[in-house]
């Protein structure tokens, strides 16, 4: 008898990021990533902005063949460092201390080369252009000037021409690179043959100058400065995706270099003593000291002292939040008050710093639906543009008008195409916006997320955790007749003090004052507590707890309780020598920001709904009080309906955004159009969102939204121009309108204006 044959186990695939060098243009890029997606199983994005590539292979293949696919295309690749092995020696204090080291070795060599290149190439541009300063062979003066810009100034631009030429490849560079030797090598055949000059085209924009001794046009002045211009655009377009990429940096930078371990030690005071060692050397239940003023080396649960805690650079929020023992606190946060003693309860890529590095990383990586667009356009933009040139010195020639015109008008066509603005319009603003975000508390799962932004129109708000503190509070106590408040207060949390409820806890916390002991508790489940306090037995829960023992109930105390319960309030109901002697009032608290926050969200365009599991009449007070209209109010709900609820609201044809922090919020999240999950929340929440709001404040899910669509408009923007550019501005070049010179100056400040636009995210507010 056979046996039924096993279904094939799924491939076992593994991720790595590699760090890619090399690259000068968007068609590089989409090169790198052709070849790598050519390899059995592998899927890769290669991103020009943050170069980087991000490549899921099978488990099978060694990541060396990854980067040695890379090196076969002509760039460089780098498999990331391992990281450190838990309690390994980490770095040395200078290693450590590097990391806000922010000088970029190519940025700095490649200002060099323009600096030099520039104060070789204004001679030659202004004897060119300026027939006073002309003198008797003038000419050779500029060939001496313009030599080392064309060879040595140019050079970037020749190497990565020959490199992909090697490998039957043309970049932007082999635009750059053929332009500037056609201009050069023309010039110097003009020079040294003395060919007759023909007349050519007249054109409002033609700057190439007639020699007057007839020996023809030169286009020296055109070739150094299609040299300056396009490495001054390269040197501001790296120094700005440097710039771009600085809060992702900044935020990495943050961790403590070093922490004061605590270590056994008799001889010691207390049993141990403090060691200062690499921050890299804790483990999960290590205990370390946080002095004022010191960094929280890791994530962790306060052991000893108290302290006020600035979160800022992580959560964006201003204020510091005190912190005591058994609160937690998080790594790269500042102690600004006493000293602590913590116990690390994460550590290494497991810290909430980790992981918020982790998530930025991830969207700046990603590509939006119009990125992968542009970069398929870049793939075949170089040859496309190469064909143009050929057709125009073609078209000219075969017109009559002259070698020099038709050659001025294919060089600039070469000059003037720009593939690097489409490949830099998505990437650096999501950089930016990205990194942005981080540093306000805003963490953008992907480039996805920003059309999810744009649509919707109706955001769901989870009640308890969201829009409240999902912490019970005492609000109020009211006294019977006769009976001091203060009384009320005491006994009621001496008899709550031996319960676990929320609702206990509040009235324990709201005692003033000596708490007396209790005796013979009993827990009536669903009623209340009971037991005997100072020799007298107290009863405090539902009026029904003192129903049943035939105690009376003042109308004083019924009219408090109704008004509470009114009010969407719970009433707990306290008497003792059989009677109620008194109410108090217990309510789960609005957030102060959460009235502004929907307030915002309306300002928006989005309609707030709000939605949660308690029953309908605190539903509808919490509503009033933040500013949800009652017909908005979705109430009685168990966890797993919170999901029937949104796709009710998509059904309807409403593109729904949901902001929840618990469990039981996960599929709903997941659900809506888009997630946004509070990052006081669990990591489930988190994970089944597109939008992390890291500080538990409703008021940063309406700045979440702006940000989003504001990088989204950017966005937009910047591919407008790119497109916008190459579409007018090659056919202006094909019709000779356009000097070489002035499409060098043109196509440099095409990709420095996506950058900058970009840059301009740095500023949201």
């Amino acid at each position: 008898m056979s046996t039924p044959t096993d279904a094939a186990p799924a491939p076992v695939t593994a991720e790595v990021e590699l760090a890619l060098t090399g690259m000068t243009c968007a068609s590089c890029a989409n090169r790198i990533e052709r070849k790598l997606n050519k390899l059995d199983g592998v899927v890769a994005t290669v991103n020009y902005a943050t170069e980087k590539a991000r490549v899921t292979y099978p488990a099978t293949l060694a990541p060396a063949s990854l980067v040695e696919t890379v090196e076969q295309a002509g760039y460089g690749a780098a498999l990331p460092a391992p990281p450190p092995a838990p309690g390994a020696e980490g770095p040395g204090d200078d290693a450590a201390g590097s990391g806000g080291d922010d000088v970029d070795p190519e940025v700095t060599a490649l200002r060099q080369r323009l600096l030099v290149s520039a104060l070789l190439s204004l001679p030659v541009v202004v004897l060119a252009m300026v027939p006073p300063f002309q003198f008797d062979h003038w000419q050779w003066a500029s060939l001496t000037l313009a030599a080392p810009v064309v060879v040595w100034g140019a050079w970037p631009f020749h190497r990565a021409a020959l490199v992909n030429a090697r490998h039957g490849a043309a970049t932007m560079d082999t635009l750059v690179s053929v332009g500037v030797t056609a201009a050069f090598t023309w010039s110097l055949y003009a020079l040294f043959l003395g060919t007759a000059g023909t007349p050519g085209m007249t054109h409002p924009f033609e700057l190439t100058i007639e020699r007057s001794d007839g020996a023809g046009n030169i286009y020296l002045e055109a070739a150094v400065a299609i040299t300056t211009f396009l490495l001054g655009g390269r040197y501001f377009e790296k120094r700005a995706k440097r710039q771009a990429g600085a809060a992702l940096r900044a935020l990495l930078d943050l961790g403590a270099k070093q922490v004061a371990l605590l270590v056994p030690d008799p001889a010691a005071p207390g049993g141990e003593r403090e060691e200062l060692v690499p921050a890299e050397r804790l483990v999960v239940g290590s205990r370390f000291v946080v002095r004022p003023g010191e960094t929280v080396a890791t994530d962790g649960v306060v052991e000893s002292g108290t302290s006020a805690v600035d979160a800022s650079m992580l959560t964006g929020e201003s204020v510091p939040v005190e912190v005591a023992p058994d609160d937690a606190v998080v790594g790269a946060t500042t102690n600004v008050g006493g000293r602590l003693v913590v116990r690390a309860t994460r550590v290494g890529a497991d810290t909430q710093l980790a992981r918020m590095a982790r998530l930025v990383e991830d969207a700046q990586t990603g590509k939006a639906e119009v990125q992968r667009l542009a970069d398929r356009i870049s793939g075949v933009f170089v040859p496309v543009v190469i064909a143009i040139a050929v057709a125009t010195l073609g078209f000219w020639l075969g017109t009559g008008s002259g070698a020099g015109a038709a050659f001025t008008a294919a060089v600039a066509v070469l000059i003037i195409a720009c593939p690097c603005a489409l490949g830099l319009a998505t990437p650096t603003a999501l950089l930016v916006g990205t990194g942005r975000g981080a540093q306000l508390g805003i963490l953008i799962k992907g480039p996805e997320v920003l059309e999810s932004t744009r649509r919707v129109d109706v955001v769901v708000l989870d009640k308890t955790g969201t829009v409240t503190t999902g912490a019970m509070a005492l609000l109020d106590v009211v006294a019977a007749p006769g009976v001091a408040v203060s009384d009320v207060r005491r006994r009621a949390a001496a008899v709550e003090a031996a319960s676990e409820h929320p609702v206990a806890r509040a009235v324990v916390a709201g005692a003033e004052g000596d708490v007396p002991p209790v005796a013979a508790f009993a827990n009536v489940p669903g009623r209340g507590v009971r037991g005997e306090v100072e020799g007298t037995l107290v009863l405090a829960g539902r009026p029904s707890l003192l129903a049943d023992e035939g105690w009376h109930l003042p109308a004083d105390v019924a009219d408090a309780v109704e008004a509470a319960q009114a009010q969407g309030r719970t009433a707990v109901v306290v008497g003792w020598e059989g009677a109620a002697r008194g109410v108090l009032v217990v309510a789960d608290t609005v957030k102060p920001s959460s009235a502004e926050a929907v307030e915002r969200l309306r300002g928006l365009g989005l309609r707030p709904v709000l939605l949660t599991g308690d029953h309908r009449r605190a539903a509808v007070a919490i509503a009033a009080e933040v500013g949800i209209d009652e017909a908005d109010v979705v109430a009685d709900v168990l966890p797993e309906e919170k999901v029937e609820v949104v796709r009710r609201l998509q059904a309807e044809g409403h593109s729904v955004a949901m902001v929840g922090d618990g469990v039981n919020d996960a599929a709903a999240l997941a659900q809506a159009d888009l997630g946004l999950a509070m990052g006081t929340g669990t990591d489930v929440a988190i994970e089944a969102s597109e939008l992390t709001l890291v500080r538990g404040d409703l008021l940063v899910a309406p700045d979440a939204v702006r940000l989003a669509r504001r990088t989204l408009r950017t966005i937009k923007v910047n591919l407008f121009w790119a497109f916008a550019y190459n579409v007018a501005a090659i056919p202006l070049a094909a019709a000779g309108l356009l000097n070489p010179m002035i499409a060098g100056a043109a196509m440099a400040a095409s990709s420095v204006l996506v950058v900058s636009n970009s840059l301009r995210l740095r500023r949201f507010r």
